[in-house]
């Protein structure tokens, strides 16, 4: 989105000149509420005295000139951030609004200082009583007829002009008015402004009329606004709660959770709107995990296809993947492995399909050869692993989980990786050595010892376990190898199902 300048322009002097309206309008009110009064005497004599002072005019009307100086200085400063002060212009023009009004009650404080050390006779009781209530009543009737005006303009008008697209939460320092706030600024205006206006009158009216001031009375008019605090907080708690609930649950929809769901029980809109939320997410993961199946149907495809090609290999696919998940399932309960999560062992299993993918740019004449590869042959052979992370970044380039992409990336790449640095394509060591891919060589040379080959008899367990062992240190990781010999019975049930 652009900004033109002479716009922006244009609307920070419109919404300068209601800022200014509305301070006129409390100013108006002021004024016809002292003249409706007649001012008693104190505030009259306090008037007499406020006249005597040279120049004060000139005070009381600059003060008025602090809200203009903040709003410009608001719009002028922090060019990287003119977005956000652009979208938050009612709620700090309306603040900036009321300055004026503080600051005035600041210079009524010192003109008594000075009325007092002068000799003047001031009720500064009654004064300060009455400036208080008058300020208060002000500022009220400034701040909300400027916020309220304002942000109806800018909600319905000019944002939707400078944003047809919305999305405002992108842009940094935006002011988010939540709803108790909304609620606030309400029940201050429809029922802190009334009772203001009618603590003022009644204290000026008992005191023109030499009447006794009556406490109860004002006791009585505080106790009053207790039901109406309680209503706004009941009315804010209604909307508040759900629309809380809605966000963190559409918040967990954009990270990719379509599971849970709102738990909010309600005959009224909201418990519509639940439901629809509920059943939106619902269909979503129905969706996903239907591409998902796809996706994984298409992988699974491409990987029997190249096993296809190889007939040495037959279901070694499906028996390296439900031996990781055998492996995986007891690291878990290991606790040098704990801080390892769940979904990470997942993915490496539903990743060892595609450790084998690069197979398919291996000529059939190597891939099919029942006997020993010559060293051409050999290095030939070896060029799977890179080609298979080629592939596999390729096929997942449009998948969004980086982590899973990462680790079949990982699997392809280094499952021919040994522990001593002798393995292939980089021969990385040790830890340098993505733990996933430890896990798959794991898996994969296993499955060689105690399958049958073209080439080659299937090894007693007895016989494949010991050469893993002997080899923990070299090729394998020693630490997982340890882990992995500890599943030996489960290891030999899962196969033994293979041969029956």
């Amino acid at each position: 989105m652009k900004f033109k300048e002479k716009h922006i322009c244009l609307i920070y002097i419109a919404y300068g000149f209601v800022t200014c309206l509305s301070n006129l309008v409390a100013v108006l009110f002021s004024t016809l509420f002292q003249i409706s009064q007649r001012n008693p005497e104190p505030v009259s004599q306090w008037n007499i005295f406020l006249d005597s002072i040279k120049y004060f005019d000139i005070f009381q009307y600059s003060t008025f000139l602090i809200p203009t100086f903040l709003c410009v200085l608001y719009v002028s400063v922090n060019k990287k951030k003119i977005i956000g002060h652009f979208i938050n212009l009612p709620i700090a023009y309306s603040t900036f609004g009321i300055t004026g009004w503080l600051t005035y009650f600041i210079l009524e404080i010192i003109f008594i200082i000075i009325g007092v050390s002068s000799g003047f006779d001031i009720n500064v009781s009654h004064v300060l009583k009455t400036s208080i209530l008058n300020i208060l009543l002000q500022s009220l009737i400034s701040f909300s007829f400027s916020y309220f005006v304002l942000e109806t303009i800018h909600r319905k008008l000019v944002l939707p002009k400078f944003f047809p697209e919305g999305n405002l939460s992108q842009y940094s320092g935006t002011f988010r008015p939540s709803t108790r706030f909304l609620f606030s600024i309400n029940y201050l205006s429809v029922t802190i402004f009334p009772i203001i206006n009618l603590l003022l009158f009644s204290f000026l009216f008992s005191q023109q009329e030499n009447l006794i001031f009556d406490k109860n009375f004002i006791i009585t008019l505080f106790v009053a606004m207790f039901p109406g605090l309680i209503i706004t907080f009941l009315i804010n708690s209604y909307f508040e709660k759900p629309l809380k609930k809605f966000k963190n649950r559409i918040e967990k929809i954009k990270e990719g959770d379509y599971e849970s769901k709102i738990k909010f029980v309600s005959a009224d809109v909201f418990g519509e709107l639940s439901d629809t939320l509920n059943d939106m997410s619902e269909s979503l993961n129905l969706k996903t995990k239907k591409i998902l199946e796809i996706q994984d149907s298409i992988i699974t495809g491409m990987a029997i296809m190249v096993e296809s090609r190889d007939n040495s290999t037959g279901g070694h696919i499906k028996r390296t993947s439900d031996c990781i998940k055998v492996f995986t399932e007891h690291l878990k309960t290991v606790s040098e492995y704990k801080d390892i999560s769940d979904t990470f062992f997942k993915n490496v299993a539903k990743a060892a399909p595609m450790h084998d993918l690069g197979k398919i740019a291996v000529d059939d004449a190597i891939l099919r050869k029942p006997g020993k590869f010559t060293d051409e042959e050999y290095e030939k052979m070896k060029s799977h692993s890179v080609e298979g992370a080629r592939i596999v970044q390729n096929v997942l380039s449009s998948v969004d989980d980086e982590e899973f992409k990462k680790i079949a990336i990982n699997v392809a790449h280094f499952h021919h990786e040994k522990w001593n640095g002798t393995g292939y394509p980089t021969k990385i060591s040790r830890t340098e050595i993505p733990l996933e891919a430890r896990i798959m060589a794991l898996a994969d040379v296993f499955d060689a010892l105690v399958s049958k080959r073209c080439y080659k008899d299937s090894f007693t367990y007895d016989k494949a376990f010991q050469i893993i062992e002997e080899s923990l240190g070299t090729h394998f990781d020693p630490q997982l190898g340890l882990e992995f010999l500890k599943c030996r019975p489960q290891l030999e049930a899962l196969y033994s199902n293979y041969v029956a």
